[in-house]
């Protein structure tokens, strides 16, 4: 699917919004009812500082984004929770304009930092947030939810990598804008395209749950030496590559 510009994002606040919200979980992920978040804490996190946008086509919700305020280190920043995209919309660059939306509502509330977990072996996603909206990840977190209930998780352990998204650093805004970032990456951690295709055959999970594991030491031996990821790269056959050197942030 293209880029749909005739999509649009709004804030919503609503308790039919928000359950509308719950509805696109269970089609985006398949989730069971314990892994999926109710309606009351979409309105929790409007109440408190948060925020959730849902993009619309026409009248018909077909994403939403949902962030939470947090404190870490003195230091408070938006934590971007959850976002979700039905499947036939996917590829149509939504996901990133829900992001950059929930961008300039954290920027009018005065944050600077967004963070968000994501699963470093989702290629598409680490794409998105690492090459397209310019955050870096430097902090690993092995089963971050616990077991899913999802089908696409593929049985494995739930690791996340976490973003941070400087809101008004350099890098975001040249990334932003379009201009191309002179990255000296140190080293690299690949992700074949092959993976996606390894966790949903129970004859092949355990090539999966190797290369989980074998990037999950990788990445977590470089954040140890100070380095982060800094770019994140794609080749022709849509294999990724995480590229890990230092940064100042």
């Amino acid at each position: 699917m293209q880029d749909t510009p005739e999509i649009r994002i709004e804030v919503l606040d609503t308790l039919p919004a928000f359950e509308r919200c719950v509805e696109l979980q269970l089609a985006t992920w398949g989730y069971d009812g314990g892994d999926v978040i109710p309606r009351k804490m979409f309105l929790v996190a409007h109440k408190i500082g948060g925020m959730v946008l849902g993009a619309f086509d026409g009248d018909v919700m077909i994403g939403f984004a949902m962030g939470l305020p947090g404190f870490r280190k003195g230091v408070p920043y938006l934590h971007s929770h959850m976002l979700a995209v039905l499947p036939e919309y996917r590829n149509a660059g939504i996901g990133r304009r829900l992001k950059l939306a929930q961008r300039d509502v954290a920027l009018e509330r005065g944050f600077d930092l967004m963070e968000w977990t994501f699963d470093p072996l989702e290629i598409k996603n680490a794409y998105l947030n690492i090459a397209k909206l310019g955050a870096i990840a430097r902090r690993y977190e092995p089963d971050f939810y616990g077991a899913s209930s999802s089908p696409l998780q593929g049985g494995l352990p739930t690791d996340r990598l976490c973003a941070e998204w400087w809101l008004r650093s350099p890098r975001v805004k040249a990334v932003l804008a379009g201009a191309p970032l002179a990255i000296d990456a140190i080293e690299t951690i690949e992700v074949p395209a092959a993976v996606y295709r390894w966790k949903q055959s129970e004859a092949d999970r355990g090539l999966a749950a190797d290369l989980q594991r074998l990037n999950r030491l990788a990445l977590q031996d470089s954040f140890v030496r100070g380095l982060a990821v800094v770019g994140y790269a794609l080749d022709g056959e849509r294999n990724g590559r995480f590229l890990i050197g230092r940064t100042d942030l």
